[in-house]
């Protein structure tokens, strides 16, 4: 069967709508890996024109790699989120900005999840595969109004914002005294918002993370997400969409979405690497087989090492917190506090993977077009969001062994 017509119909309760259903995990990564050689072969193209092809984001769409967090109730796969993540590492490691885009736009659905039904059936109802990009920081100005708020603002860094149809933006709801009184994400559709090409940067070109702009429009309370509510783990969608996976804390599913890209690039700069220097010969140091040079050896055990740590790291932690969600448990604080931990340590090692294969690489993979060049860049670029600021994280960590409370809405 055709992972395109993999799609089918079931009816999953009495109210609950007809929808096609989403191919599981397994089918979708197969269905990814078939299309790896093609990516790769495109990652040139999508870094030098700075967008990633939308036949691409077609064809991605067709294997359901969008709709593996998506809720059941709208023909979602509500997918293992271990499994998410081994599949965006393997598009990563081909092209480092279709990596990341399927991260970020395939994340939202879970987060969207959590909204008011309403708000899922605005973007789902005529549309199932609709995708949705981001950009959390609270720059939007919120004003209360009857029914919701009027919202303005400019975002930054919305990776993907021209392939989506909706938005998921920060706010800050301000007070009588010109005040903030409260962090909202808010979801508007692409009617209501405008992005401006301003994406020209040195690594993860391709992801074309575009500024979106919002002048004055009306967003109704049903489409508006308190932030401390989400950091405590409810969310009004949580009425509809039941399962496990939407009890998971933003700051796991989010963080390790900008964590898996950077993994799943070092993994590619690895094998390229290898690739390129097994049979390679030197012209300088007294000449001879570049495999036999012991310092290469040792630079290829280190990022090794350093890749293994990464994933086995971030999926144990993800899929501890995945399990007390199955089994309805309050998940513990500490453990929370080691996903975030372990997640920009990740981040960390995969960069340093990357840096100790670099430095050894010689002169021919600073060319344009080299994987191991187009590795470096996005991964450093990557490692530059929010999310993976390692010392702040760290800090937290350090701070919850000390025994001190720990208040952040990325725990």
């Amino acid at each position: 069967m055709k992972i395109g017509t993999a799609h089918r119909r079931e009816r999953h309760g009495p109210g609950e709508r007809d929808s096609p259903m989403s191919p599981p995990g397994d089918e979708v990564l197969d269905a990814v890996r078939a299309l790896l050689p093609t990516i790769g072969e495109r990652a040139g193209a999508a870094d030098v024109n700075r967008r990633v092809p939308e036949e691409t984001i077609r064809e991605l769409i067709r294997t359901g790699v969008f709709r593996m967090l998506q809720p059941r109730r709208y023909g979602g796969a509500e997918s293992d989120p271990v499994k998410f993540f081994e599949v965006v590492r393997e598009i990563s490691a081909v092209c480092g900005s279709t990596g990341w885009l399927v991260s970020v736009l395939g994340v939202h659905p879970w987060q969207l999840a959590l909204f008011d039904e309403a708000a899922q059936d605005e973007v789902w109802g005529e549309d199932p595969d609709a995708l949705v990009s981001s950009s959390y920081a609270p720059v939007g100005r919120l004003t209360p109004v009857e029914g919701g708020y009027e919202l303005s603002g400019r975002w930054r860094f919305s990776s993907g914002c021209d392939h989506a149809s909706w938005a998921l933006v920060g706010g800050l709801v301000v007070g009588k005294q010109g005040r903030p009184v409260d962090f909202m994400t808010l979801l508007v559709p692409r009617t209501d918002y405008v992005t401006e090409d301003v994406w020209d940067v040195i690594g993860l070109r391709g992801t074309a993370s575009n500024d979106i702009i919002v002048k004055r429009v009306f967003v109704p309370e049903h489409r508006a997400m308190r932030n401390y509510e989400q950091a405590q783990l409810r969310g009004p969608g949580q009425k509809v969409n039941t399962g496990p996976l939407y009890r998971m804390p933003f700051a796991t599913v989010f963080t390790n979405a900008i964590t898996a890209p950077v993994v799943g690039m070092a993994a590619g700069c690895y094998r390229a690497y290898v690739t390129a220097m097994r049979d390679r010969v030197r012209l300088s140091l007294g000449g001879g087989r570049f495999a036999e040079d012991q310092f290469a050896q040792v630079a290829v055990a280190r990022a090794a090492s350093e890749i293994d740590a990464a994933v086995l790291q971030t999926d144990h932690n993800v899929r501890r917190v995945y399990e007390y969600a199955v089994r309805g448990e309050r998940i513990p604080m500490e453990l929370r506090l080691r996903v975030r931990r372990d997640q920009v340590r990740a981040t960390e090692r995969a960069v340093e993977a990357i840096d100790s294969l670099f430095k050894t690489a010689g002169g021919n993979s600073l060319g344009r077009g080299n994987p191991i060049e187009r590795a470096w860049r996005d991964a450093h670029a990557g490692s530059v969001h929010v999310a993976n600021d390692a010392e702040r994280a760290l800090g937290m960590y350090g701070k919850g062994e000390f025994g001190l409370t720990v208040e952040d809405n990325l725990v």
